[in-house]
């Protein structure tokens, strides 16, 4: 897959795809069906398989103090749309100018002229340009005039209702990852590289790999049984383990990460890029009376994931 973060300079042969448009945060079953309409319609002229999407998230760009909301960091969203076949990723800088186009500017000058795109598709939902004035049914017109084909694609419904993002993260922040699962057709995953820690977990015989949840939305703070991916170094592969999300309140913490303890694993982990996914949550975060308590409680929660995990 190749990424491209440019309109003004695009290559011949990164022009003509048939792109689905959005944020595609979560690459959810949702993100999952606008991308097929994309493949099939690129499949029918020949145009390899693109999505046009925007670094940082508009809703970042024009409120960067509100709270984290982000399912997955860009890196993340990069590796799972290219699981999914995608060969083109326009990953634009949005920023003031492209803010400020209209959306008859913006689907000429980013989408005919600039990235040559022969088909998009978009949401029903899907909103424009500057003020986000220009709806799916502008672009619609807009391609017919400048020359790409338009699918406007219905938005998914699911057992709960609507699938989307902001259903997604309620369900997280309500400790229901396999609700969230369900709509995102995979496991919440949390990516990155490994941090050092202050080593408490080795020192209790549960020596934990630290990751940052900086800048994501965070799920409800508690300990969960996850499965484990390393992606890259010589331990690369699928792991079971249970995992701590939030701030260690036994031990007086103020940034939350997540602490995973991997099964039956022994190495070096400093600087592998880790993606954790949720499975079930098992209990809150709290505080004991002592550390022998601590550690009781560590070994029951490890016990009851690994039966979880077991029965995948």
């Amino acid at each position: 897959m190749r990424i491209i973060r440019d309109f003004h300079y695009v290559t011949e042969a990164d022009r003509g795809a048939s792109a689905a448009i959005g944020n595609f945060d979560g690459v959810h079953l949702g993100h999952r069906s606008v991308i097929d309409i994309a493949r099939k319609a690129g499949d029918a002229i020949n145009a390899p398989l693109g999505i046009l999407t925007f670094e940082p998230h508009p809703r970042e760009y024009f409120a960067p103090d509100a709270p984290p909301f982000r399912l997955m960091g860009p890196e993340a969203r990069a590796h799972r749309l290219e699981k999914l076949g995608v060969e083109r990723l326009y990953e634009l800088n949005f920023n003031a100018a492209l803010s400020a186009l209209t959306p008859e500017g913006f689907a000429r000058t980013v989408l005919s002229d600039g990235l040559g795109l022969r088909h998009v598709v978009v949401g029903a939902d899907f909103c424009f340009g500057k003020g986000r004035a220009g709806t799916a049914a502008d672009l619609e017109a807009f391609g017919a005039e400048m020359g790409f084909g338009v699918t406007i694609a219905r938005l998914l419904e699911g057992d709960a209702g609507q699938v989307s993002s902001t259903a997604i993260r309620r369900a997280l922040s309500e400790g229901e990852p396999k609700s969230a699962a369900n709509m995102l057709g995979h496991w919440h995953r949390i990516e990155g590289p490994v941090i050092g820690g202050e080593q408490r977990g080795r020192e209790l015989g549960y020596p934990t790999a630290n990751m940052s949840i900086a800048g994501l939305h965070p799920p409800k703070f508690g300990v969960y049984a996850v499965l484990v991916d390393v992606l890259d170094g010589p331990h690369k592969g699928t792991y079971h383990g249970a995992a701590s999300l939030g701030v260690r309140p036994m031990f007086n913490g103020e940034v939350a990460n997540l602490e995973t303890f991997i099964f039956d694993f022994s190495g070096d982990l400093y600087g592998t890029d880790l993606s954790v996914g949720l499975v079930e949550y098992l209990r809150p975060e709290e505080t004991f009376d002592s550390l022998e308590l601590f550690i009781a409680q560590m070994d029951a929660d490890c016990l009851r994931a690994r039966q979880i995990l077991a029965a995948l």
